[in-house]
């Protein structure tokens, strides 16, 4: 259980970690709210599926409005069986997506790990690549560095989000996370990157965890370690879980819940399918204190 005991030992052991500074992301003060788009129709949570251009950029268009600072668009699911969607038909459905919102001077960020659906996506006016791949890592910083994008770096054991290992990780899998961000942080800036963010991945990648609880309960002691990463000097972003196995039928309820986690954490990014809940969440955390 978590209590105030386990968050005081966390503290005792990793504190000297707490206080340190990391770069902002795209100039932005304080947390970010990433919103969510999924144009694959194997995306679970239904309330961020759109199938069409038009549905998609309405939904874009929404999150901006709820307080989204970026909307992160991606075109195949990382659920277990989705539809494998190649990058032709990846660009295909996310470059007008992409085009119309950013016209709009909505920040868009592309979740994909294919270099031609990346380039594409970047010339059509996307400020963030979400990197869920780590195979074509120097191509990636190329495409990113020439337009002057930033790049999120998730922790993957593999080649991209969907092709991962399944070797379980570390009881404290932090220091392996540390390098392999150290080693891919120094490649990125070496070729041009300048403005960087590193994910650890606790969204996907549980073929070494396959019950559904111990999966969340590692989820959320992921969410109170994030201060760790602060070590690197850059922001550190989540997509924030579901848990829908914990929450049953008030799924929605759960990024909430694990916003509250982040935020001990200190997490930078929050990517969300509830922005306004989690908005609420996060200005909540901002106002009250603990101090008598």
């Amino acid at each position: 259980m978590i209590s105030l005991r386990e968050l005081a030992r966390l503290v005792a052991e990793h504190g000297d970690a707490l206080d340190r500074p990391v770069a902002p992301f795209l100039g932005l003060a304080g947390p970010a709210l990433m919103g969510v788009v999924n144009l694959s129709r194997d995306s679970w949570y239904r309330e961020s599926v759109a199938t069409t251009t038009e549905a998609a950029t309405r939904r874009g268009r929404v999150l901006a409005a709820q307080g989204a600072h970026v909307v992160d668009v991606g075109a195949e699911s990382v659920v277990d069986g989705a539809e494998r969607v190649e990058a032709e038909e990846q660009s295909r459905r996310l470059v007008p997506v992409i085009e119309e919102l950013s016209a709009d001077g909505i920040a868009v960020s592309v979740e994909s790990y294919h270099p031609r659906t990346v380039e594409k996506a970047l010339a059509a006016g996307a400020r963030v690549l979400n990197l869920t791949g780590s195979d074509r890592d120097e191509e990636m910083f190329d495409l990113a560095a020439a337009h002057g994008a930033a790049v999120v770096l998730c922790h993957i054991v593999g080649d991209h989000a969907r092709a991962l290992s399944d070797r379980p990780v570390a009881d404290d899998p932090v220091p392996e996370m540390l390098e392999q961000f150290e080693a891919r942080l120094a490649v990125a800036r070496a070729r041009g990157v300048e403005d960087l963010v590193v994910d650890p991945g606790i969204g996907f990648g549980f073929g070494w965890l396959a019950d559904p609880v111990e999966r969340a309960r590692y989820q959320a002691r992921s969410l109170l370690h994030t201060f760790r990463l602060r070590t690197l000097g850059v922001p550190v972003c989540h997509a924030l879980p579901s848990a829908m196995d914990v929450f049953g039928e008030e799924v929605r309820s759960s990024e909430g819940y694990f916003a509250v986690l982040a935020a001990l954490g200190q997490t930078d990014v929050y990517r969300t399918h509830e922005v306004p809940r989690v908005r609420a969440v996060l200005e909540a955390m901002a106002t009250f204190s603990v101090d008598p």
